[in-house]
């Protein structure tokens, strides 16, 4: 019998969302185009926990010089959206590095739509990874662009099969092409099933807040993500249920009213 681990299909799930980044100076510059397969469904709102990925992604490279060799961890991410993103064009991120401690570095991120005015933020802190063997190839550390990657061509959470399986729970497969360079699950998308589990309590609504706070990785999976919602404001709790179901994320959401 196969496991989840033994999908592997070409591509990464995370390139599908077609995130190009490059190095200006001392900051990563990213963009995407927008196409229907990264709305929430049921609305013309663009996801937030895509945002997330995005600035996941931005942010990481950020750090890279900060900590290397040694591989980036996200401790947390928060991410804020001013109104429900019904963008059909581009949006444009730029991270800058506003911290370099010994032990945390920190960062943030701004989003901004085609005609330039700005969608949201974002705030997310990185320490360099516990085990001294996780060292990232040379090559990486002096990133010049991160080329873009593929169309999502289903809607994101089909793609990286999340599904609901009672209002308030939802829940994420270990796979290939869902895994981190640490060979655990994406941080992105475990943000993208919290925003499932938090949203199957509110749905046609998108977030206007996504905070996450990495306590460990998942390492077996499957993602199960429980939700509770109350007045918009959501209490989830992501936990890697073939891992002794250890508790992996705590994040708050919250929806446009």
């Amino acid at each position: 019998m196969s496991s989840d681990s033994d999908v592997r299909p070409s591509t990464h799930i995370l390139s599908d969302l077609g995130f190009e980044l490059t190095r200006v100076g001392d900051e990563l510059r990213g963009s995407a185009a927008i196409v229907p397969e990264m709305f929430v469904p049921g609305t013309p709102s663009v996801r937030t926990s895509i945002l997330a990925v995005w600035a996941d992604t931005a942010c990481g490279h950020a750090v890279m010089a900060a900590v290397a060799p040694r591989v980036p961890v996200t401790l947390d991410l928060d991410v804020h959206v001013y109104r429900p993103l019904h963008e059909s064009g581009t949006i444009s991120t730029v991270a800058r590095l506003v911290k370099a401690g010994k032990s945390v570095c920190g960062v943030e991120v701004v989003f901004t739509g085609t005609g330039g005015d700005e969608l949201a933020f974002c705030t997310a802190s990185f320490m360099a990874a516990p085990n001294p063997e996780m060292i990232m190839p040379s090559a990486q550390t002096g990133l010049a662009s991160r080329p873009r990657g593929g169309r999502l061509q289903v809607p994101l959470a089909e793609r990286a099969r999340c599904e609901i399986r009672e209002p308030g729970i939802a829940t994420l497969p270990r796979t290939e092409d869902g895994l981190n360079s640490s060979q655990t699950v994406s941080g992105g998308l475990i943000a993208l099933a919290v925003e499932e589990a938090a949203l199957s309590l509110t749905p046609g609504t998108s977030l206007s807040s996504l905070a996450l706070r990495f306590l460990r990785p998942v390492r077996t999976g499957p993602v199960v993500a429980t939700a509770q919602v109350r007045d918009g404001l959501g209490r989830v709790e992501a936990r890697d249920a073939g891992g002794d179901n250890r508790l992996a994320v705590l994040a708050t959401t919250r929806v446009f009213g």
